[in-house]
């Protein structure tokens, strides 16, 4: 299969656009002064995510130019999770809202599982690729649940 540079800019693009809209839109600044179960660098949070949304947006660009037939609602799936993830960081960051949000995150892994399976029955590598992200959402679910009994 030849690469086909446009489609896989735009999934990477459109992934880290709709995936960080929050971000960039919220005040995180107070998240320095709450109790947190441990600390890690601040640097590592931005460093992981481009990490994340790079190999989600390799997997969508993966699953686009397949020619499988059921290719349509996994991409709908992964919009569908992409905009819970993108809107969790709004509950979190720009709400404050700590078990709401822990709620969300719950719903989101839920999603990122099905994407994967949705993936993996379409191309291996697609869905294989998202284990990171997954882990990661465990792992921030664990953040945000400890932020949430500890404050």
């Amino acid at each position: 299969m030849k690469l086909n540079f446009k489609k896989l800019a735009f999934s990477i693009i459109i992934t880290f656009v709709i995936g960080s809209f929050f971000a960039i839109l919220t005040d995180n600044s107070f998240y320095q002064d709450l109790v947190k179960p441990f600390e890690l660098p601040a640097i590592v949070f931005p460093i992981v995510w481009s990490i994340l949304y790079l190999l989600m947006g390799i997997s969508l660009y993966i699953i686009m130019t397949s020619n499988d037939i059921n290719k349509d609602n996994a991409i709908i799936v992964y919009f569908v999770q992409l905009i819970v993830n993108s809107l969790w960081t709004l509950f979190f960051f720009g709400k404050e809202w700590y078990l709401f949000s822990f709620f969300w995150i719950i719903l989101l892994i839920m999603l990122v599982i099905l994407m994967i399976y949705m993936f993996y029955k379409i191309n291996k590598l697609a869905a294989l690729i998202n284990i990171p992200y997954l882990l990661w959402l465990i792992f921030a679910a664990y953040l945000n649940y400890m932020i949430y009994y500890l404050n």
